[in-house]
């Protein structure tokens, strides 16, 4: 299957540019609700949000897509090594003809970790009144020392260990998806990296969730959301979570989310807010 029909727990290809990315859709259809756009971190895939997603679309009415971008899950193999900018790319290239194409009328934006960038770059520099808010988990908006180190050993483990092995069970390529993502990050121009100054120009409410052990980013990536946004944000803080809330505090990842939807929904509708 190559084209987009939605339907509530479909799944398929897109066809972008000459690249095969795989997809679900979970819920109701973008002319019937709202739609939750999913975007995964820098090893991550469809598969690998697990029921996260049709939890979402069943308790907040939302539709849900999720997509694996080139390189990832059963997607097509992407060309390496990765440019240094390639999150930026993924934002200003490939996620808007991913939106067109599934028919995206209004929503949100939900990434984790790399895709919390992509979802940063794409809110902040382009201007699309179909996204309404925006879900910012682990996200990343400059390199930390002790994050790049966590990176560089990973590398050594996945050379080493098992892991190899263990990616394949979700990844058709794992040397793909791990050297586009591992090899970018550990560039030396990558440690220059900064998407930062995206967060001056959100001009929608923000959710962010952030665990206070997660080894690749500290709550400095929090802090500079607080200290340059001019949107309303909402924060949650995740005491001993590391790197994937959704997974390691689902309950409590999936109830933030729900309440932010639920306000953002009574601001559309014009209501008054309750406290």
């Amino acid at each position: 299957m190559t084209g987009f029909q939605w339907s509530d727990g479909g799944d398929g290809f897109l066809v972008i540019g000459d690249k095969k990315l795989e997809y679900q859709s979970w819920g109701p259809s973008p002319e019937q609700a709202p739609t939750l756009i999913m975007l995964h971190e820098g090893l991550g895939c469809v598969e690998l949000w697990r029921d996260f997603p049709q939890k979402l679309a069943s308790e907040t009415g939302f539709g849900v897509f999720v997509y694996s971008r080139a390189g990832y899950g059963k997607s097509d193999s992407c060309e390496l090594p990765r440019p240094v900018d390639y999150m930026s790319v993924e934002a200003e290239q490939i996620l808007p003809q991913v939106l067109d194409q599934i028919g995206f009328q209004r929503g949100v934006l939900l990434g984790h970790s790399d895709g919390a960038s992509i979802a940063s770059i794409y809110t902040g520099f382009r201007q699309d009144h179909r996204v309404r808010g925006l879900i910012l988990i682990a996200p990343h908006f400059f390199t930390e020392d002790t994050g790049l180190e966590e990176i560089a050993q990973i590398r050594d483990e996945y050379e080493t260990t098992d892991l190899r092995a263990r990616m394949g069970k979700y990844h058709r390529d794992p040397d793909n998806a791990f050297r586009g993502w591992n090899d970018a990050w550990l560039d030396p121009e990558f440690k220059e990296w900064n998407i930062a100054d995206a967060i001056d120009y959100f001009r929608i409410p923000v959710l962010a969730i952030q665990g206070t052990n997660d080894p690749y980013g500290t709550l400095a990536q929090i802090e500079e959301i607080e200290q340059r946004i001019y949107s309303p944000l909402d924060t949650e803080i995740i005491d001993g979570c590391e790197h994937a809330p959704h997974i390691e505090e689902p309950a409590r990842t999936l109830s933030s989310i729900a309440s932010y939807l639920e306000r953002l929904q009574q601001i559309e509708a014009g209501k008054p807010l309750v406290a």
